[in-house]
């Protein structure tokens, strides 16, 4: 978004000092390591969300430079205290701030959640979401003005590589329909209904899971030790560089997103920059079969997902058009069109 947005208009990046306290933070590491080729983005690391002398701070330095437009990107209600009394300070002396609303509300609930998100949203002009069920969730909170567009596709990895050279590079054995779940490991993805449906499914199938932990990986380590599968599945269980992306998706002829509950996912951003098709339960159900990219299971129970599953590859011919309409959404899917979509928006606040 912000090279994007950097073609036509000047832009600049605030960033975290710190996101969270060490306690908190679930995974090993909140900063990109120095060996990671992910995209450079200059930024000013300001915020500590702990620390209220540096939300003043960083309110301060963004009117030193003098915005017309400042986007403040929301995904979790622990920034409610931080994130609001920026956009507040911004607001009072003119400044159109935009939240760019990722999840109205988390995924795993706490009794905090409402409150501090309301504080948050209080002290912007209005609102992106980016799929239907942030902009619902958004309008429970109150009739905040908004906008609904979508999750553009992240383009920013290098090139798909050939098949066999993934599969090799990544010490899996060839000639099995192979499975792939990608991303960070949290409850509400429902890894443990993934371990479960892939017992179900015969031997032509082969499971990939790949991201960080948020917490014990032993839930789904135990799954797996009992698993009849369990000689099929294979676990890179830490952060995936950028530069590694692409020997997953490659390797894969399926993405899989069991969640117990989503709101817009950026997996499947992801999965369509490498023209993967994409499985999905209850909660991403609409935004798949309404553009015709992969198939939903019924239920959210492991059967269901088996059924799907098979379903997908049983199909005379799904597996193409799923492929096909992936290539239609790249376009209409673009950062360009978003944030075209988002500047039309803004404009008129």
């Amino acid at each position: 978004m912000l090279q994007e947005f950097g073609k036509e208009h000047d832009v600049r990046a605030f960033n975290f000092k710190r996101q969270y306290p060490s306690l908190l933070f679930p995974g090993k590491t909140q900063y990109v390591s120095e060996d990671d080729n992910a995209t450079k983005v200059e930024s000013e690391r300001l915020l500590d969300s702990v620390n209220p002398c540096s939300w003043r701070l960083t309110a301060r330095e963004i009117l030193n430079w003098g915005p017309d437009l400042v986007i403040i990107a929301w995904w979790m209600s622990f920034f409610g205290p931080s994130m609001g009394r920026v956009a507040r300070y911004l607001n009072k002396r003119g400044v159109k701030t935009v939240g760019l609303i990722h999840n109205a509300l988390p995924h795993e609930a706490h009794f905090w959640d409402k409150p501090l998100t309301r504080y948050f949203l209080n002290g912007c002009n209005g609102f992106i979401t980016l799929s239907s069920e942030v902009q619902s969730a958004l309008l429970k909170l109150g009739p905040y003005k908004s906008k609904q567009l979508f999750h553009p596709v992240y383009s920013q990895f290098e090139e798909a590589v050939p098949r066999a050279d993934a599969e090799k590079a990544l010490g899996i054995p060839s000639g099995k329909k192979n499975l792939l779940f990608f991303g960070l490991i949290r409850k509400y993805k429902g890894l443990d209904i993934l371990i479960k449906s892939f017992g179900l499914l015969p031997e032509e199938y082969r499971l990939i899971i790949a991201g960080e932990p948020y917490g014990s990986f032993e839930e789904y380590a135990a799954l797996i030790k009992k698993s009849p599968s369990k000689e099929r599945i294979h676990c890179f269980l830490s952060y995936i560089a950028d530069e590694k992306v692409k020997k997953f998706f490659s390797a894969a002829d399926l993405s899989v997103l069991p969640y117990r509950s989503a709101s817009q996912s950026g997996i499947i951003a992801v999965s369509y920059n490498f023209g993967v098709p994409v499985a999905v339960t209850d909660s991403l159900k609409k935004e798949v079969e309404a553009a015709g990219t992969g198939i939903a299971a019924e239920d959210i129970t492991p059967e269901a997902l088996a059924d799907a599953i098979k379903k997908f590859f049983g199909t005379s011919g799904l597996q193409q058009k799923c492929r096909q309409n992936i290539r239609k959404e790249l376009d209409r899917l673009s950062w360009n069109n978003f944030c075209r979509s988002f500047l039309d928006y803004t404009d008129k606040l």
